[in-house]
């Protein structure tokens, strides 16, 4: 065991992965966060949005060893099914064979079963009701509220993974030492529950359910006792707001318009909607990330996204994969792994934000359109007809490591080919068509 402690702070789901880690390396941790053991306490109601566990995420827990027994409550979903306010539901598939598929898990489970991992392993402990309120990043002197009170602490290093509004960016940001910025969209998110019926599920189970509605939608994720998380992400001002839908009679009216099919599945609908707060939704932009080789953040608390592209935990799970990376790479110099993980990870972090922001426009505005759907199957076919060589960003994003980066870079790549195979095609196709008419001329 090695002598210095590190001090993870926020003990949610990229906390508890990082102490996992870094346990096996030999280091002792602390792991500090600022709400009650959620193992014993009661989830906060409507913030429980599930989780979309894809490739990325998995490698990270494989690495570990929990990959199967987090997978064991996971329910695959294969595709999106489309919900239109009138007409059939339209199955769309994500991968080009059917049968990859991204994995509906609770939040709240995956979180308890990595916090169970890491306490079970040796050096590591746990100080919950600890929410930090001062830093001194030179030293790695830390300040805590608890319920009996001020407490300090001092860490070699200190490590915040404590979520998009961490307080160990809020303390760096305080001296100086980097520069943030927060873009919120002008939507909102909140949940309701589409229960099981008789015991089996209301919707198919197999498939993430999409409720496009041009400037708004409804998503929803099976659980394993066959109910459904639903998320609302609507305007927070304006016509179909969250502001505009206030009493029953309007919050039952919209539904019955916009949802048709989901009051007769929801009947808590009016109550859950009224009842569940509101989250906010944005981006987090911060630079850099690490100060003095001894203080670092990671996953949301460096580069918070929107959740649109499934990818917030399974990208903040990748952020300590590359850092356990790094520290293999320097012979665990910290001085030296943490400005080689910002380096590493800075631009795959603003790859995927932006693709996430693409992904909403995308889900809420475009998965309807018949255009959209061919475009779905020209992209399979090219797929089928070129394996390997033509891979869909969704593929690339959640089926495989590549980074995020990488991905953006090759899928333009891609585009740009098929536009010019497309103009080209276009070209001959006038040329023989205009050969064709000056020889109908001639005769």
């Amino acid at each position: 065991m090695r002598d210095d402690e590190i001090a993870v702070v926020g003990a949610g789901l990229a906390g508890c992965l990082t102490a996992c880690f870094l346990a096996r390396r030999g280091y002792r941790v602390a792991l500090y966060e600022r709400r009650p053991d959620p193992r014993t306490g009661t989830v906060e109601r409507g913030r429980s949005i599930n989780l979309a566990l894809s490739e990325r995420g998995l490698d990270a827990l494989r690495r570990i060893g929990l990959a199967e027994q987090v997978m064991a409550d996971a329910l695959p979903m294969r595709g999106r099914m489309i919900h239109p306010v009138q007409g059939e539901t339209n199955f769309q598939q994500y991968s080009v064979s059917g049968d990859r598929a991204i994995n509906s898990i609770s939040r709240g489970a995956l979180n308890n079963a990595l916090l169970d991992a890491a306490t079970r392993l040796p050096g590591v402990r746990a100080a919950f009701d600890h929410r930090l309120v001062g830093l001194e990043p030179a030293t790695g002197e830390m300040r805590f509220e608890t319920p009996t009170g001020e407490v300090t602490a001092t860490a070699a290093v200190v490590l915040g993974t404590d979520g998009a509004g961490s307080a160990v960016r809020q303390q760096l940001l305080g001296y100086g030492l980097l520069t943030e910025r927060v873009d919120f969209l002008d939507y909102g998110y909140k949940e309701l529950t589409i229960p099981a019926v008789d015991g089996e599920f209301a919707l198919d189970p197999d498939a993430l359910h999409i409720w496009p509605r041009g400037t708004s939608m409804m998503i929803a994720l099976p659980n394993p006792d066959r109910s459904f998380t639903c998320t609302l992400f609507w305007p927070n001002e304006g016509p179909g707001s969250f502001v505009a839908l206030t009493d029953p009679a309007a919050i039952e009216a919209h539904f019955a318009s916009h949802y048709p099919d989901v009051p007769p599945l929801a009947p808590k609908l009016v109550d859950d909607y009224q009842q569940n707060p509101v989250g906010q939704l944005g981006t987090v932009y911060c630079t850099p990330w690490q100060v003095h080789g001894r203080v670092a953040l990671l996953g949301d608390a460096a580069h918070a996204i929107v959740p649109f592209y499934g990818q917030g935990a399974n990208c903040a799970f990748e952020d300590v994969v590359e850092l356990d990376r790094c520290l293999d790479e320097c012979g665990d110099d910290w001085a030296a792994a943490l400005p080689l993980f910002e380096q590493r990870r800075q631009e795959n972090a603003g790859a995927i934000a932006e693709m996430a922001l693409a992904n909403f426009v995308e889900m809420r505005d475009k998965v309807a359109s018949p255009l959209f759907q061919l475009g779905r199957r020209v992209e399979h076919t090219l797929e089928r007809a070129l394996p390997g060589r033509y891979v869909s960003r969704y593929e690339l994003v959640s089926f495989s490591t590549t980074p995020y980066a990488e991905v953006r870079r090759r899928v333009r790549r891609q585009h740009r080919i098929l536009g010019a195979v497309a103009a080209g095609a276009a070209a001959l196709l006038l040329g023989a068509v205009t050969a064709a008419v000056r020889s109908g001329r001639r005769r």
